[in-house]
């Protein structure tokens, strides 16, 4: 079993056998994380920018992310996956974290929370 934290507009789902209440504060605390890493060019971060697709708490509390980036051709794309798993695993009570770029579906702005589009002044 697992949590899941899954974005296109950031969103939870709770699905672990871990007490209610340690999922509920490591998926907070993970997405607290997740929000002091920021896109080297962009000034918001990753996690408000939906490039975070999803956060897999599992019950041995493994973290899986699954993340993509806004063009393949991101130039902190070698060091991006690294910031995120150290962010993650600085959350206590994580285990091991595994960080996984996807592609598909391919980021558009459209996943954007409302607060990155305030940054970057995208109304």
């Amino acid at each position: 079993m697992s949590d899941t934290i899954e974005t296109a507009k950031p969103n939870m789902e709770t699905t672990s056998a871990l007490p209610p209440e340690e999922t509920e504060r490591l998926g907070g605390e993970i997405v607290a994380a997740l929000k002091t890493v920021f896109d080297p060019e962009i000034p918001a971060d990753i996690y408000e920018l939906g490039l975070i697709y999803k956060v897999d708490i599992k019950d041995d509390r493994t973290v899986d992310v699954e993340m993509t980036l806004t063009t393949p051709n991101c130039p902190a794309a070698a060091e991006m996956p690294q910031m995120v798993e150290n962010a993650v695993a600085s959350v206590p009570g994580v285990g091991q974290v595994n960080v996984n770029i996807v592609w598909e579906p391919a980021w558009t702005p459209d996943r954007m929370t409302d607060e990155a589009r305030l940054v970057l002044n995208m109304w």
